[in-house]
């Protein structure tokens, strides 16, 4: 590689799951280790690599308009560069290819899920040839972790232990852009969650499309209790896990809330609909029975665990009183946090050929209805912490107010507190500290940092 990245600087757009928040990190970490610079904004990179998720027509949408509108950013004062460099990846990368340089001029490379590690030599080619340099594979040899990284935080790590997804879903895109289901060996998973010990991480939150088929390809049946044990063993403090399907929740992995010291109470388990015809049309494989049967088992072992989920409004066909079933599920249950989406048509999905006439008031309609049920019922939900004393994991000062701290709580919750007299806060930042819980609102709670 001719080209030298030496001085010159890059910043990373994001969109989608924590598995691409994951790949930015490698991204960050290629760019730095040949000698780029990290910054904060368009303006100031050379090079801006923007890692995309397509499972909604928005993040198309809002990729589309972002990669448009650059070519009127000028290029910054003391670029080594004639022009701004920019690349797309993640699934909108896999997903089309060269389609996008076709329809984004101006785009200089694409490159796929499966192939993170040919960026750096798929930029010196566009800058060494002033053309657009495309590299997507249908595969890749080796898990991203192999790449070097620039986490976010010091104190938090993201460990994939899958990647790719077998299930199908049938309005999913997942599975034709991160490709079939792959997992780690549970020996250098361990040895990863290791050195994040010793390097003084304090959260390690493991990612897959479903992590709870673990290992299925490997030893002919899911493991993923297996990685949870051998986590806790190594001696992290916090763990948590994204995302598990209700298909493949054991009661091997619901029997570890209750007997592992590092596993928080707070599961995300995305149930989409309370619908069993919709369920079924989904390609979802659990009922409604099934799903509820796991939130009794879970409370069985943590009473109080913080539960959420990810339900979609105005799925091809649905009818009021599939809707219905959908909202008293949401109801019954009483999660502490619910991501709602109204349905997004992905073409190559076999929902996307699914008629439906259901005018779109209608749908937003019952959105709104469901928005309404959630927000109670999260705000129902943190009224338990009220004058309770709770551990939260520091992650820096609120946005509003750097006086004031901002944190997570075992179930997730984010926590907001004054920053104690005579204590500065970078020296609390990725460190645990007691707070008791003064005010619960729906989607925070405050309270006072207390004496250990």
């Amino acid at each position: 590689m001719g080209v030298s990245f030496e001085g010159t600087t890059f910043c990373i757009h994001t969109f989608g799951c924590q598995m691409n928040k994951h790949d930015s990190e490698r991204v960050a970490g290629m760019l730095e280790g040949l000698g780029s610079l990290p910054v904060g904004t368009i303006e100031e990179a050379d090079i801006v690599v923007f890692m995309t998720c397509c499972v909604r027509e928005a993040a198309d949408t809002r990729l589309y308009g972002q990669v448009a509108s650059m070519k009127n950013i000028p290029v910054r004062n003391g670029s080594p560069y004639e022009k701004r460099y920019i690349a797309v990846g993640g699934c909108i990368g896999q997903r089309d290819g060269e389609k996008l340089v076709k329809q984004l001029p101006h785009l200089d490379v694409v490159f796929g899920t499966h192939n993170l590690a040919s960026l750096p030599g798929l930029l010196a080619s566009a800058i060494e040839s002033a053309g657009h340099s495309v590299e997507v594979l249908e595969g890749g040899a080796e898990f991203s972790t192999a790449l070097p990284a620039d986490r976010e935080h010091a104190w938090a790590a993201w460990l994939p232990i899958t990647v790719g997804c077998n299930n199908f879903c049938s309005y999913c895109i997942v599975p034709y852009v991160r490709g079939r289901e792959k997992s780690r060996p549970l020996e250098d998973i361990a040895e990863e969650a290791r050195r994040y010990v010793e390097a003084g991480v304090k959260e390690i939150t493991l990612l897959g499309q479903n992590v709870n088929s673990y290992g299925r390809d490997l030893y002919g049946e899911p493991r993923f209790d297996a990685v949870l044990d051998a986590l806790d063993d190594a001696g992290i403090e916090r763990l948590r896990f994204a995302t598990s399907h209700p298909k493949d929740l054991t009661d091997g992995v619901i029997e570890r809330f209750g007997t592992l010291r590092s596993l928080m109470p707070a599961l995300h388990l995305p149930v989409q609909s309370g619908s069993d015809r919709v369920l079924k049309a989904m390609n979802r494989r659990y009922t409604r029975k099934h799903y509820l049967g796991l939130i009794e088992k879970l409370r069985a072992v943590v009473p109080d665990i913080a539960l959420s989920t990810d339900i979609i409004v105005g799925f091809p066909g649905e009818t009021e009183e599939d809707f219905m079933d959908t909202y008293r599920l949401v109801e019954e249950v009483g999660y502490s946090q619910v991501f709602t989406f109204i349905y997004s048509k992905r073409e190559g999905t076999p929902a996307a050929s699914m008629e439906d006439d259901t005018p779109r008031e209608v749908i937003q309609e019952r959105f709104d209805r469901l928005v309404d049920l959630v927000q109670r019922k999260a705000f129902e939900a943190n009224q338990a912490e009220l004058g309770a004393i709770v551990p939260v994991l520091i992650e820096g000062t609120s946005k509003r107010d750097e006086a004031v701290l901002a944190g997570k709580s075992p179930k997730n919750q984010t926590v907001h507190g004054p920053v104690p007299a005579g204590r500065i806060a970078d020296e609390l930042v990725g460190t645990i500290v007691p707070m008791r819980i003064d005010e619960a609102r729906t989607w925070y709670l405050s309270g006072t940092v207390v004496d250990d």
